[in-house]
């Protein structure tokens, strides 16, 4: 029974990581407070979380597959065979490439120093709802559809303070690019293909440190939380792309708001 116990804890941590990573309210905050709830600690789990973060990125990538690969072509021509036609694309790439540089760097040297206790994530989570909030607000300006060399370079500044617990990602890099006026699929596919991007390295150096960490792995449970992770991003996405509109971003900063207060709640009652 116990055993049922933890792998029923396994697929619910990769079912939320699915969401959260996709929608604008921080996996990496979810995952502090219900890994405390279940009596999990996340710092003893550093293959299980990425395992679930490769899940996301898999998922990310087949419903981008066909970006993806036309940005590849494309750029591969323009740099080697110097196929003019192709230079947006390049031009496209260099612009993700500029917006994953400062989250690089910030997340290089803070990675150690990161608090992620609940009471961090929770207030957090509040400055994601107010972020939010004031996007929604701007919900009936004239939105444009290109990203431009100077959006990328603040999409990227935005995008760097996604590493702290209970900022999210996809939401600071929404209000980063709603900010300045940009469509939102328009922001949601330049902000998820920069995270295809960073999901690189990052998996690669996960992969590296893992070779280090003495962590016991729960194979059946590790296995089921890397699927609903893949499962539950792609449907997320899916979702996403289909029905979110400005206007629908109030929900999510009101859920932040009140999964923000809950978790310093939590802090002081755990």
């Amino acid at each position: 029974m116990i055993e049922f116990i933890e792998i029923i804890k396994y697929i619910l941590l990769g079912i939320i990581q699915g969401i959260t990573e996709i929608f604008p309210v921080s996996s990496s905050g979810h995952l502090t407070i219900f890994s405390n709830l279940l009596g999990m600690d996340l710092t003893n789990l550093s293959i299980f979380l990425m395992l679930t973060n490769a899940g996301s990125f898999l998922a990310l990538l087949f419903f981008f597959r066909n970006d993806v690969k036309s940005l590849i072509r494309g750029s591969w021509r323009f740099v080697v065979k110097r196929e003019v036609h192709c230079k947006e694309d390049f031009i496209y790439v260099t612009k993700l490439v500029i917006a994953i540089i400062p989250i690089g760097i910030f997340g290089l040297l803070m990675k150690d120093l990161l608090p992620d206790d609940m009471l961090v994530v929770g207030f957090s989570l509040i400055l994601t709802s107010g972020l939010l909030y004031y996007i929604y607000q701007q919900r009936d300006i004239q939105w444009k559809s290109d990203v431009t060399w100077r959006n990328a370079v603040v999409i990227g500044a935005f995008q760097m303070f996604a590493i702290f617990p209970g900022i999210s990602r996809s939401g600071i890099t929404i209000t980063g690019g709603l900010s300045q006026k940009i469509e939102l699929k328009k922001v949601l596919r330049f902000s998820f293909l920069s995270y295809l991007i960073i999901s690189v390295p990052v998996t690669l150096l996960g992969i590296y440190e893992a070779i280090y960490v003495t962590e016991s792995i729960h194979l059946v449970g590790y296995s089921l939380a890397f699927l609903m992770s893949f499962i539950f991003s792609l449907i997320s996405v899916k979702f996403l792309y289909e029905y979110v509109k400005v206007k629908n971003l109030v929900y999510f900063s009101v859920y932040c708001l009140f999964a923000g207060i809950i978790s310093i709640a939590l802090f002081f009652i755990l």
